[in-house]
């Protein structure tokens, strides 16, 4: 087993005579960016089997293997990325929200807010405990002091009152879709 030294010292040897026709194999036959990464890919190989890589006249030819094996692997790759592409292309996206329905959501989120505004300061932290936090009812009794029963308790009329504020149908729960409003804007 040569010495690390010495295997750099061969390295750079066939990386100083060779990188060129090897960079110039890699660009006939890949893309320049694929190119030029395959052709250090070659010279990482080189590095990690530097035991197996022959001398003098012998390196070049296989160097040249080490490179066809890139270009392989480059290609199959870049095919399996465009099958992949071709594949996304076909599958339906998400539609983005038009502008009215932002506008609309804006509306709706800020009647809301100025609803919880509007509350008590004891709603308002029962609220937002359980929604922004999203804290179980055992945890909420937890950090108001009480138990989960009467952080339920709590909760529920909070709810009730931001709906009453909010001039949310109390009939409707919270998971619960509106009904659709029929032609003419009548429910």
């Amino acid at each position: 087993m040569a010495s690390v030294k010495a295997n750099r010292a061969e390295l750079r040897r066939a990386f100083d005579a060779h990188y060129d026709a090897i960079s110039r194999y890699c660009h006939r036959r890949l893309p320049a960016g694929d190119a030029n990464d395959a052709a250090v890919q070659v010279f990482a190989v080189a590095w990690r089997k530097i035991e197996d890589m022959p001398a003098e006249e012998a390196t070049l030819p296989w160097l040249y293997g080490v490179a066809r094996y890139e270009v392989s692997s480059s290609r199959r790759s870049a095919r399996r990325l465009r099958n992949l592409r071709a594949k996304l292309d076909g599958q339906a996206r998400d539609a983005e929200d038009g502008p009215e329905v932002v506008v609309v959501r804006s509306m709706e989120h800020q009647a809301l807010l100025a609803a919880l505004g509007s509350l008590r300061p004891a709603d308002q932290e029962i609220l937002r405990l359980r929604v922004y936090e999203e804290l179980s009812l055992a945890d909420i009794g937890a950090v108001l002091g009480c138990s989960p029963e009467a952080a339920k308790k709590r909760s529920t009329r909070a709810l009730h009152r931001l709906r009453r504020a909010a001039g949310i149908d109390q009939a409707r729960s919270i998971g619960e879709e509106a009904p659709a409003i029929e032609e003419g804007g009548q429910r």
